[in-house]
């Protein structure tokens, strides 16, 4: 049985592949892709994961093309949200795409795979828009927020 406190309820395995998957789509790309757990979002999921977004900073990317993945782990609700950057480049139906690969993971209890094969197909999709180009750097931490 997992523990719903944020900073608990991933593994250190876990955590570890999750920042891994991370790093590894942001090689390729200028994009930033963030993982924030939180325990709860209440009512609305996507108005709190939006306020989240703003105080961890995701919209200081200069391409504006961060990417939030947000889990409450006691309500069980998740969200991902793009900035306006890559909001503007991905095709109608992409982070619905994104957010099956979750529900499907996460229907089978298998949170931490679901979340690295989302990042991954995430960091694909910033690779097409946001190639990475010489003297790109890292503008948000690889680590996950609580």
């Amino acid at each position: 049985m997992r523990i719903h406190h944020p900073v608990f309820f991933f593994s250190k395995a876990e955590k570890e592949r999750i920042v891994g998957a991370i790093r590894e789509a942001e090689k390729n790309t200028s994009g930033e892709i963030r993982l924030h757990v939180d325990s709860k979002a209440g009512k609305n999921v996507f108005g709190h994961a939006k306020k989240v977004f703003q105080r961890i900073g995701m919209t200081r990317t200069a391409q504006r093309n961060g990417v939030l993945i947000f889990l409450a782990v006691k309500d069980k609700k998740f969200a991902v949200l793009g900035d306006t950057g890559i909001n503007e480049k991905v095709p109608e139906g992409f982070w619905n795409d994104v957010a099956e690969i979750l529900r499907r993971h996460f229907g089978e209890k298998q949170f931490a795979e679901g979340i690295a094969e989302a990042v991954l197909r995430i960091g694909m999709k910033l690779k097409e828009y946001f190639p990475y180009r010489s003297g790109d750097k890292n503008e948000l931490p690889d680590t996950i927020s609580y």
